[in-house]
């Protein structure tokens, strides 16, 4: 049986399996991006797939110490568009 990989969501302190969350990433280049494919080069930082998380990581500014680098607004707002279209 193969071991499903899990993460800890930034935001709320609890472990999701690694599919149930968005992985964001600081490149080697300094850009900040959504990783969908969950295999992008660089630092990541994980948040889960909830409006409420998605929220309070935004307020408390976690994503931002977590990558060492100011993530932009539109990161949240894909991150929430992603979630009403599903």
């Amino acid at each position: 049986m193969k071991k499903i990989p899990s993460r800890k969501c930034l935001a709320t302190g609890q472990i999701f399996p690694k599919n149930d969350l968005f992985r964001v990433v600081r490149t080697p280049e300094g850009d900040v991006q959504l990783d969908m494919s969950g295999k992008a080069n660089g630092r990541g930082a994980y948040i889960s797939k909830d409006e409420n998380a998605i929220l309070k990581a935004k307020k408390t500014k976690c994503l931002d110490k977590a990558l060492e680098i100011e993530v932009p607004d539109s990161i949240y707002e894909r991150m929430i568009l992603f979630l009403k279209m599903k």
